[in-house]
């Protein structure tokens, strides 16, 4: 069983609301790149995860994972994706489909989100300790500029800075996977 399984199961046995919030900023951004590759618009691929995310945490007692967490994730924002597209008009979405065609269920679409993570950790590994540090606080523990700045004994404007820096760096390393 992975780590993220583990996590999960503390999630729908025991309720565990902060192995939902260590799921959740772990996959939240691997998830909208992987949900933009069907639906180009940010705020709606934001919102089929954030809605994935929250149907899980709704349904926890009752979800089935048949293979791993992470496989489960991938699936169900494809099908939210689709799902989207399919309410959308009908042309507009077949034009979107033909460009974007969803794989069913190709090795490439289970394991774009492990790779995305590769590629992120080797960006944010080219990251001063510092600006990494601040960074991962914020994305992967939730947070907030100020509580960073209190713990790294820095002002609210560094770690702004920090941030600008490692998204920079970021967007230049992920391009392929993020478009915009």
């Amino acid at each position: 069983m992975s780590y993220y399984d583990e996590q999960f199961r503390k999630v729908a046995m025991e309720d565990d609301e902060s192995a939902f919030k260590l799921l959740f900023y772990r996959f939240f951004t691997p998830l909208c790149v992987y949900a933009m590759r069907y639906v180009p618009n940010r705020e709606d691929s934001e919102d089929i995860v954030q809605e994935t995310f929250l149907k899980l945490w709704k349904n926890r007692k009752s979800v089935v994972i048949n293979s791993s967490f992470r496989n489960f994730l991938v699936t169900s924002v494809k099908n939210a994706c689709i799902d989207l597209l399919r309410r959308q008009d009908t042309e507009l979405a077949g034009k979107i489909q033909f460009a974007h065609p969803p794989a069913n269920e190709s090795p490439e679409d289970l394991y774009a989100v492990t790779e995305l993570e590769q590629m992120l950790n080797a960006a944010l590994a080219k990251l001063p300790e510092n600006i990494r540090t601040a960074f991962e606080m914020n994305r992967f523990k939730g947070k907030t500029y100020s509580e960073i700045a209190e713990t790294q004994q820095i002002s609210v404007k560094t770690v702004e800075a920090y941030m600008t820096r490692a998204l920079k760096l970021l967007r230049g390393e992920l391009k392929d996977f993020y478009p915009c």
